[in-house]
């Protein structure tokens, strides 16, 4: 406990169990490449049918970051520094198509172009659920670069495009990398879309050995290829988002002068309103449709009970994996060493290893060594937390650094106690971030799909599980309502999300 002299010694224990909770994943992939063996891998991992998923996955990935990453900014830029008419509506039209999990958008333009499959399907999916994930931080890099730059390089004959070119773009790239990765990470794990759209990918192959023998050597050494592949995406995001690019001092608060577009405000609105239709206008008329054909005799009492579940668990999710998170993140900011940061940074692992891989884990852990919790709401929220913790650490972490720790020391030094100053003053000045982190991770759990499916008990039904069962047996007219209570519980988390977004921008 001296590592972290003056800490809470069940903050020190807690984050201490939740960063050997995230190992669990890379301990399963240590353990499946040695008990394989050498020769055993080799061979089941150099097949033409890996090599064939790798294509599969490899060129999806790449194409749909790229796809994000420049529909990302071109939304962004286009709400943020051009006269586009109706720029404040635009924004959260823009950002509403993340309340629509992925699954339900490939169910909506599977059920209006049934001939939508392949590589060009699954492109257009990721790219139409994803790109938000670029939009909001590249949104928020544009409004926070200095006007002064880009006015000096237009003072010296540069034209628009080449000011964005050379002065605007490389003040976005850490925005747009981070972006353009989690639209990647997003793309290795997904599952759902896929399997509607019948695009193998390693995620789909993975889940089909499983069904069909437990415990697969075979669906092992696909996981420990999809898990080197989310980790040469996180390394390669690294490497290239490493550089200076900010600024000396604090720079103009002044706004930036939005570009006049002219007639070129037609195209522009235009393009807006593809994008929107398709991100949003596609899945949420296809659901309507089916609602309609429907009518009244499909909203079940099994209906409710399902969204039932799903607030309930996600509503768990979102208290249990902020609570742990908060001891982490805490240790990480005032009690910062070696150890808080190797802690910090294994329990960010979690966050580049697909649901699936995760869910794998936890059933190969608890069927051999506790079996007892094999299959039950235990498992399942550890599969939450460590899936999830990373987006509440980066939330808390945020919340805490930008609070004053002088108040922490007054209240110290007036006498009370650790926990006291905790519950007085650090947890209502951390109170935006553990908002947030809760938000993120309710979001995440009420719309997860994968791990729900493989870890939640006999019998559990959540409003994602049984919109991927009826929709996978072509039922789309009981599976609609599945998908629009999805929607609907979604939208509200989304909003808030984007208010978050623009306050912490000083908007």
């Amino acid at each position: 406990m001296s590592l972290f002299r003056g800490a809470p010694p069940v903050f020190v224990v807690l984050a201490a169990a939740v960063a050997l909770l995230s190992l669990v994943p890379v301990a399963f992939i240590v353990q499946s490449l040695v008990q394989a063996g050498p020769a055993r891998a080799k061979a089941l991992i150099w097949r033409p049918r890996v090599g064939e998923l790798l294509l599969n996955t490899g060129l999806l990935t790449v194409l749909s970051m790229a796809a994000c990453a420049v529909l990302g900014t071109a939304c962004a830029f286009l709400i943020e520094r051009t006269t586009v008419p109706g720029a404040r509506f635009w924004a959260p039209m823009l950002v509403t198509p993340l309340a629509v999990p992925a699954f339900v958008t490939s169910y909506g333009w599977v059920s209006v172009v049934p001939g939508i499959d392949g590589l060009f399907g699954a492109t257009l999916i990721m790219t139409l659920a994803y790109f938000p994930l670029v939009l909001l931080p590249v949104a928020g890099a544009l409004r926070g670069t200095d006007p002064a730059w880009e006015e000096q390089a237009r003072s010296l004959g540069l034209g628009p495009v080449r000011t964005f070119r050379r002065v605007t773009l490389p003040q976005l790239r850490p925005a747009l990398l981070g972006g353009s990765l989690l639209v990647g990470l997003h793309t290795l794990a997904e599952f759902g879309a896929f399997q509607n759209l019948g695009f193998s990918t390693f995620t789909t192959a993975i889940y089909e050995q499983y069904q069909s023998t437990f415990a697969s050597t075979a669906g092992n050494m696909l996981a420990v290829v999809l898990v080197v592949c989310c980790l040469v995406l996180v390394a390669a995001e690294f490497g290239l988002g490493r550089g200076p690019v900010a600024r000396t001092g604090s720079g103009s608060p002044r706004p930036h002068r939005r570009v006049s577009l002219g007639w070129w405000n037609i195209p522009a609105v235009s393009g807006l309103v593809a994008v929107v239709g398709a991100a949003l206008g596609v899945p949420v008329s296809s659901v309507v449709h089916w609602l309609v054909l429907g009518g009244r005799a499909v909203w079940t009492s099994t209906l409710w009970d399902s969204a039932v579940s799903t607030v309930a668990l996600a509503a768990g999710a979102a208290l249990f994996t902020t609570a742990l998170a908060f001891p982490a993140a805490y240790l990480a900011v005032r009690h910062r060493g070696r150890v808080s940061a190797v802690a910090e940074r294994v329990s960010y692992v979690a966050g580049a290893v697909p649901s699936l891989v995760v869910g794998l884990a936890l059933v190969t852990l608890t069927v051999h060594y506790v079996k007892p919790i094999y299959q039950t709401y235990v498992t399942l929220f550890i599969a939450y937390v460590v899936l999830l913790l990373p987006r509440a650490l980066v939330s808390i972490r945020s919340g805490l650094t930008q609070s004053r720790v002088e108040l922490e020391e007054a209240s110290r030094a007036l006498g009370k106690s650790r926990l006291v100053t905790l519950a007085r003053i650090t947890v209502p000045l951390a109170s935006p971030g553990l908002a947030v982190a809760a938000t993120l991770v309710f979001l995440a759990a009420a719309t997860e799909l994968t791990a729900t499916l493989m870890l939640g008990p006999t019998g559990l039904r959540t409003l994602s599980t049984r919109f991927w069962s009826l929709s996978g047996s072509i039922d789309y007219v009981a599976a609609a309502p599945y998908a629009a209570l999805l929607i609907v519980i979604s939208l509200p988390v989304t909003f808030f999300l984007l208010q978050q977004s623009r306050r912490a921008a000083g908007r």
